[in-house]
């Protein structure tokens, strides 16, 4: 799998420099497993795959334990040096293959059509090109290849959405490591050219205040056959 940067063969710089945010994160996102129900839903995101799949934007790692074992290999791009350096921890708990490698959403470090799944988690809000990660989701899967996302974005009625611009356009995404609030990933994901396939949206957490970040979807989406474009 290649790993280094085209023409020059050296390791690519960490895309991304978030440290005080990794650590916040790396707290925070280990609570929520039991808290806020996070590990139920990492293993309906992750249930049924099979092949090798790539997971952009794998943070610390937790989605590696709910991968099935139909799962033959995971390769994990994770851009922020902290959280990556937590995901190979987690890797090496992990009942499957795994394979923790630096690079950013927008130009993954891998050869086209190489995988049977990508999986996307907390990613899309965070990315600076969404339209051009997607174009790399599309790139590296094969055709007729699935995509699993779970993402939060835009949601509630008008005072909570703009409630959502107002803080995208002030202090939250540099408070959060470049997450936006307001985005349409379901949107994102259809103008990209996949086919959407089942999702539904739920509430995180499911119980309690709803908040900016509450507002969350989980689904299936794939690439089209080459036939169908």
């Amino acid at each position: 799998m290649p790993l280094r940067s085209a023409g020059t063969g050296k390791v690519s710089r960490d895309p991304v420099h978030h440290p005080l945010f990794a650590r916040y994160y790396a707290r925070v996102s280990v609570a929520a497993e039991t808290r806020m129900g996070m590990a139920g839903v990492r293993e309906r995101l992750l249930a049924g795959l099979s092949g090798r799949v790539i997971e952009i934007g794998a943070g610390n790692g937790l989605n590696f334990a709910h991968y099935p074992g139909t799962v033959s290999e995971v390769v994990a791009i994770e851009p922020e040096r902290r959280l990556r350096q937590l995901a190979v921890e987690s890797a090496l708990r992990s009942e499957v293959p795994v394979d923790v490698v630096p690079g950013a959403a927008e130009a993954l470090p891998v050869k086209s059509e190489a995988f049977d799944a990508v999986v996307i988690s907390l990613v899309l809000c965070s990315v600076r090109d969404v339209p051009r990660a997607l174009g790399e989701v599309r790139r590296v899967l094969r055709p007729g290849g699935t995509v699993r996302f779970f993402e939060h974005g835009r949601g509630g009625g008008p005072a909570m959405r703009f409630t959502q611009r107002a803080l995208d356009r002030t202090v939250w995404p540099p408070l959060s490591g470049g997450c936006h609030l307001g985005r349409d990933p379901v949107g994102a994901l259809r103008d990209a050219g996949f086919e959407l396939g089942p999702y539904r949206r739920v509430l995180m957490p499911e119980k309690g205040p709803t908040l900016p970040t509450s507002f969350c979807v989980l689904g299936t989406a794939w690439r089209p056959s080459s036939a169908d474009g």
